[in-house]
């Protein structure tokens, strides 16, 4: 599959190795478990070009084409270098929604860019047990 690498690198999200990391989670053999957990695998899916799961875990009405080239483009020459979590509120096994505060550190042409940004997930259905979805950036 495109965007894999070898499953006994470190994981781009600062987990140990990505074969018991974010891998299953972008294989499709295991859910995320909580928002955190999503919002790390999405970080290494952005690491890995891995545009599929991005659009997976992120519900949006605009057309599929549109989205995978919206996001092929925001992420070509991008190098993601570091992933910081500096909080997280509820997002847990038994929550249906939460937020994750973190700092995304990549390269691109050259300069070394931070990502700052409080994401919103929630759980699909907004029922217990659903899968988490990223949602939004909040404000």
């Amino acid at each position: 599959m495109a965007g894999f690498g070898s499953s006994a690198e470190p994981c781009p999200c600062g987990g140990e190795r990505y074969a018991t990391c974010c891998e299953p989670f972008h294989l499709g053999t295991a859910l995320p478990e909580t928002a955190e957990q999503l919002m790390r695998s999405r970080y290494s899916a952005f690491s890995r070009n891995l545009i599929d799961y991005l659009i997976e875990t992120h519900p949006s009405p605009e057309p599929l084409t549109e989205r995978r080239r919206a996001l092929k483009a925001s992420n070509r020459g991008v190098r993601w270098t570091r992933l910081r979590i500096s909080a997280s509120e509820a997002g847990g096994p038994a929550d249906l929604s939460g937020t994750v505060t973190f700092e995304a550190h990549y390269r691109q042409a050259g300069q070394t860019h931070v990502l700052r940004e409080c994401s919103r997930f929630g759980r699909e259905g907004a029922v217990a047990g659903g899968r988490w979805l990223y949602l939004a950036a909040e404000a």
